[in-house]
């Protein structure tokens, strides 16, 4: 192996040096349970009190709005089954997309089986949603809406201060997952019109294990997770000391150096793919060409096994996927590129690219260097390529 470049931020990001050194005292010296009265727990509540007034700045609601979770997952989860069975007498109809984290996919199809009617809403060819079909998808019975802001396999960004709006105006619930949004767009969860919002640590490096869910205060929520009265009865368990100061130094962190970082990731993210489309024939791109988050492209290669080309380019070391983490090894298409209307055939062979604070020109100029050869090796080998070559038939690229 060359060398190690890692083009896959959007499944985890390292953890900063700064986030580091603030959680270190709390895995070592400071170790007490927070929940206790006495010298051991003083510093350690002091800590995540801080962390909370850390996470709500950077989401910009008030300390008492932001409940610590174990993960993103968790936080969509809370919200989402939290918010449905509050409001169960109310109503029993939610609304999302057919294109989200499979965290709030199947956490609405298990609410099916408990009752609960699900609209899935679809998505056009740039994977982005219509409002109106939103409106016209609400009913007396509706009682949640809960749609993500940026997705995690194209970057494809959704409207959420609109969707709010028509939330709000309908007196609905709404929630978004902002998990690969946070560090990347700003989060003012007051623009938004959003009643809950969720964010996961290890994507704004900070580690893995933390999270937290803004629920806007008067919002009520039945907890998951039932014991001691932690987090205001919300969510019961020993705090994670250590990883909720990671995650209120990574949201200041984040909130510090956004425009600087997302400037530098956008310039390599539009280099990578010029540079691909340029060196490389028949190639496209999945999502909006401009309403994504800055550091995420997600590129279909005709004729090429996308999981084939991730092993080539991991034997350079270079590091990248094909959707999402929490589908890897999965032999079905991804939902989110089926849902824009792209045959599972081509789906398979689209790869996403997702760069980070520490990527440089260099990593760049290197990918640029190794995939095209790559890919005409792939292709050489394909009889499909072969043919399509002779008749001109290159289907993915003028249907797109």
């Amino acid at each position: 192996m060359e060398k190690r470049i890692y083009f896959d931020h959007n499944a985890t990001t390292p953890v900063h040096e700064e986030v580091l050194d603030a959680m270190l005292p709390y895995l070592r010296d400071e170790w007490g349970n927070p929940s206790s009265i006495h010298w051991a727990g003083r510093g350690p509540r002091k800590a995540v009190e801080d962390a909370r007034e850390q996470v709500a700045a950077f989401l910009n609601c008030t300390p008492l709005e932001i409940i610590f979770t174990s993960s993103g997952t968790e936080g969509d989860n809370l919200a989402i089954k939290g918010i449905a069975y509050a409001l169960r007498s109310k109503g029993n109809h939610i609304i999302t997309t057919k294109v989200e984290h499979p965290a709030v996919l199947n956490t609405c199809k298990y609410l099916e089986k408990e009752g609960f009617d699900v609209t899935y809403l679809g998505v056009d060819a740039n994977g982005m949603l219509s409002l109106d079909e939103l409106r016209e998808s609400i009913t007396p019975k509706t009682i949640l809406i809960t749609i993500m802001y940026a997705n995690n396999e194209t970057g494809v960004i959704f409207p959420i201060e609109e969707i709010g709006k028509i939330a709000r105006e309908r007196g609905i619930t709404f929630h978004t997952d902002a998990v690969q949004a946070a560090g990347k767009l700003p989060l003012d969860v007051t623009k938004l019109n959003c009643d809950l919002l969720s964010i996961s640590g290890h994507k704004i490096y900070a580690p893995k294990g933390i999270g937290a869910l803004y629920i806007r205060r008067g919002v009520r929520v039945v907890p998951l997770i039932h014991g001691g009265h932690h987090e205001r009865n919300r969510r019961a368990g020993t705090e994670n000391v250590a990883g909720i100061v990671a995650l209120g130094k990574a949201c200041e962190i984040a909130m510090r150096d956004m425009d600087k970082e997302v400037a530098h990731i956008k310039y390599l993210r539009d280099k990578l793919e010029k540079g691909l489309m340029e060196r490389i024939p028949h190639v496209r791109l999945n999502g909006h060409p401009e309403k994504r988050i800055p550091n995420t492209t997600n590129l279909g290669f005709d004729f090429v096994e996308g999981e084939s080309l991730l092993l080539n380019l991991d034997m350079l070391g270079i590091a990248a996927s094909s959707g999402s983490a929490c589908t890897s090894g999965s032999l079905e298409p991804s939902h989110v590129l089926v849902a824009m209307g792209i045959p599972p055939a081509l789906s398979h062979g689209s790869v996403r690219f997702s760069l980070g604070r520490f990527n440089t020109e260099e990593d760049v100029d290197y990918l640029l260097e190794k995939m095209p050869p790559i890919v005409e090796r792939m292709r050489s080998m394909s009889p499909l390529w072969n043919e399509a070559e002779k008749k001109g038939m290159f289907m993915a690229i003028e249907e797109k």
